[in-house]
């Protein structure tokens, strides 16, 4: 059936091809825009990643940013920890037990396996990185947490001279659906307690559209593949510092084009989220 039989009283198919277009378009701006385009001021010296396995899977999501960190922000000096519970929702974290003093943070393993213990400073993360659970943010039943959880932990980060942040997952390998939603729900959260969104997920759908062949996942078709957790990373260290991934080095073992392609698609995803 043509559109002139769908659309009663056009007489030619060029109007109502144009009026589908303009109808597509406006959907497309429907999504909620982030209002927070940055973190302000300086990068952050620490961060706390709060959240999952979906931070751990590949030797943990932080490890990679530090390692990206260590070449692209040579002179930099960088402390961060991932606190996970596996299957966990924000739910399930004591974010407050995170920031008591000469707790985590206190010490660190660098060089050779070398404890160094760290100076007390009055911020111990300047930032914290949380995800809820893969489908919380649009479960019909946890979706009421995640909005309850956002908030209350997002005071809790403030309170201790932190700013919090929210890490957009992806959606499922056969359930691409959840991309947008997950956008949505995540920038409406971020939006209404003022905080920046990192827009992982996004960057999954950019890449799978430009690569299909390259699989961002693991046979479960939720956790992420070593390809996948670099991508978080270069998304992450796109939006937390403000730095381009694309022409660094550091490839995780995935291949020099593998890498350049998954820092490109990080790049552009943040440069045009946070300039929706």
């Amino acid at each position: 059936m043509s559109l002139r039989h769908i659309i009663p009283g056009l007489a030619k198919l060029g109007i109502a091809t144009a009026l589908l277009l303009s109808v597509t378009t406006t959907a497309g701006w429907a999504q909620s825009r982030p209002t927070v385009k940055d973190l302000g001021g300086t990068p952050p010296a620490s961060v706390i990643y709060i959240g999952n396995s979906f931070f751990y899977y590949n030797n943990s999501m932080h490890g990679h940013i530090a390692l990206m960190l260590r070449e692209g922000m040579r002179d930099f000096k960088h402390r961060a920890s991932s606190v996970t519970i596996s299957g966990s929702g924000l739910d399930w974290h004591d974010v407050g037990s995170y920031f008591r003093p000469a707790g985590i943070g206190k010490y660190s393993f660098v060089g050779d396996n070398e404890v160094v213990f760290n100076p007390p400073t009055d911020k111990l993360f300047e930032v914290a990185v949380m995800m809820d659970c893969s489908q919380c943010p649009v479960h019909p039943t946890l979706s009421k947490s995640f909005t309850e959880y956002t908030k209350k932990h997002s005071d809790t980060v403030r309170k201790n001279g932190g700013k919090p942040v929210f890490f957009m997952s992806w959606a499922y390998q056969d359930k691409p659906e959840m991309t947008q939603q997950l956008a949505e729900a995540y920038t409406v959260a971020a939006n209404a307690n003022n905080a920046l969104v990192i827009p992982a997920g996004l960057a999954f759908a950019n890449s799978i559209k430009l690569k299909p062949d390259l699989n961002l996942y693991v046979a479960d078709k939720r956790h992420p593949s070593l390809a996948g957790t670099y991508l978080a990373a270069a998304t992450t260290y796109a939006t937390l510092f403000g730095k381009s991934p694309v022409g660094l080095k550091y490839d995780a073992g995935l291949g020099a084009d593998t890498a350049a392609h998954l820092q490109k698609v990080a790049q552009d995803t943040v440069q045009q989220y946070l300039a929706r």
